[in-house]
């Protein structure tokens, strides 16, 4: 890259950037390898037409963090092309993600459910031991070296000999090719006895449920026969912790219209139920959600709820309640470590297909599972086969390069010049849904929209770089407590 007037012994490197109005007269200035720095508008302007004339120690932190490099010189080129290497090293390795539907039966409706569930009596909505057999095979033809297996319904606790078989085959195979596999099940936890949260603590598998916020939101949403859904979920998550610990189960907070203006109620909510973590998102657009209108809060909405719910989690971890918000968790461990791409459903290329399969009850394979929940609703185009079909047969199926070409943010309009770029990554199933083409169009899309506000979010708080929030920030990355961050922590 030729610039006017640039000293010929330095260039620049390629970058992306970002005028932030939070803190005014900011610019972030990101490479392909993930690291960043912020200037003040002179100093920008220095970077791009003199950087001669920098002050020495801004113009050795940018020949430091790759922006600059001597003439001839290839070792900022060689650090950039390891931190890429690094931060796609899941590139090649096949889906390590896989999600077995047991049933689709279930004891809740809730509004806003995005599966085709069916009552906790019908026939017919269970994954067969057959099926399971199989699904297990595919699993661990994936070239993944650590698997993750995760139990969806429905209600799984209904299909609970299904998790058992397919948990035990797991750990069977597992041990006999050296590999590592985690368990994971999504549930009300209404319908887990005893034995079965036993055997959930024996073999470690890490639970997962839904709370809204306080009782009235919880209920309007998650509604069972029976009422009473929040008490009943508190009752259960005290017995459920007793076997598997307070870690041993996390929990989603899916916000609703209803929910917008209460974000401090749904995060106290989290604390006084002793959760040491919430994870804030709004209602998905898929399946049977999008039968009701207006469930889903507008973009705007959501961030403004979603600005107070991350500094009522702050405030509650540096008063001695620890609480991190997940998603902002994910986002900064992107921002701040060489290690992006563990969380699937934001990954270049995208996790779908590439990162994660779903085995639904009837054999049929998946790219997610909110491709799963559009075939629910007729759209079948991201069903890449069936569980009879060895796993070079799934990937050879005409959705994988299609996912590839539209999940490649690196590749896409609107997607290559963000400065959040690195961090990020397109959701091609999203879009598929919300757009009609796996691609979208960034000026409307919300998925672009509500992130491109997150990562703004987040580094404002990096930039003003309050020495508090920092070790809040911190903790929540390392999984540590605030007294385990000794001394100034730096994030940038």
């Amino acid at each position: 890259m030729t610039v006017v007037g640039l000293e010929p012994s330095l260039r620049l490197m390629p970058f992306r950037f970002e005028r932030l109005a939070e803190p005014p007269g900011q610019v972030l200035l990101t490479q392909d390898g993930g690291d960043f720095i912020m200037l003040d508008t002179l100093a920008f302007t220095q970077v791009i037409t003199s950087p001669d004339g920098l002050e020495s120690g801004l113009r050795d932190d940018l020949l430091a963090r790759g922006f600059l490099c001597h003439d001839g010189d290839q070792t900022a080129a060689r650090i950039t092309a390891a931190q890429l290497a690094t931060r796609k090293r899941f590139i090649g390795e096949g889906p390590s993600l896989h999600i077995c539907v047991v049933t689709l039966r279930c004891d809740h409706a809730c509004t806003y459910c995005q599966v085709s569930r069916r009552g906790p009596s019908a026939a017919g909505f269970d994954m067969s031991e057959i099926t399971a057999r199989a699904a297990v095979r595919r699993i661990f033809e994936s070239r993944a070296p650590a698997l993750t297996i995760e139990f969806q319904g429905g209600e799984p606790a209904l299909a609970f000999d299904r998790v058992r078989q397919i948990t035990s085959d797991a750990r069977a195979r597992a041990k006999a090719d050296g590999r590592i596999v985690q368990f994971s099940m999504v549930s009300t936890l209404q319908r887990l006895d005893d034995d079965m949260l036993g055997f959930c603590r024996d073999h470690e598998i890490a639970l997962s449920t839904s709370i809204d916020g306080p009782a009235a939101l919880h209920d309007r949403h998650r509604q069972r026969p029976a009422g009473g859904a929040f008490e009943a979920t508190l009752q259960a998550l005290d017995r459920a912790r007793k076997f598997v610990g307070a870690d041993g189960i996390a929990a989603i907070a899916t916000i609703t219209g209803d929910s917008i203006n209460h974000p401090e109620e749904v995060v106290d909510t989290y604390v006084e139920a002793g959760f040491r973590s919430i994870f804030v998102r709004p209602v998905a657009p898929y399946g049977f959600a999008r039968r009701h209108a207006g469930l889903a809060p507008s973009t705007q909405d959501f961030i403004a709820f979603y600005r107070r719910a991350l500094d009522r989690c702050i405030a509650h971890s540096l008063a001695g309640r620890p609480i991190e918000e997940a998603y902002a968790a994910i986002l900064l461990t992107h921002i701040l470590t060489p290690f992006g791409g563990n969380y699937v459903d934001l990954r270049s290329p995208a996790g779908a297909g590439l990162g994660v399969l779903v085995y639904d009850h009837d054999g049929g394979v998946y790219v997610s599972d909110e491709a799963r929940m559009l075939a629910a609703t007729g759209d079948r185009r991201l069903r890449i086969g069936d569980v009879g079909m060895c796993m070079d047969q799934l990937m050879e199926s005409q959705t994988i390069p299609a996912l590839l070409a539209s999940g490649l943010a690196e590749s896409l309009p609107g997607c290559w010049s963000c400065a959040f770029q690195p961090y990020c990554g397109n959701d091609p199933v999203h879009h598929l849904a919300t757009c009609g083409d796996p691609v979208g169009h960034r000026a409307f899309s919300d998925h672009c929209a509500r992130h491109k506000a997150l990562f703004k979010m987040l580094f404002a708080h990096i930039a003003a770089g309050d020495p508090a929030i920092n070790r809040v920030f911190s903790s929540w990355i390392g999984r540590q407590t605030l007294a385990d961050i000794s001394g100034t922590v730096r994030l940038d």
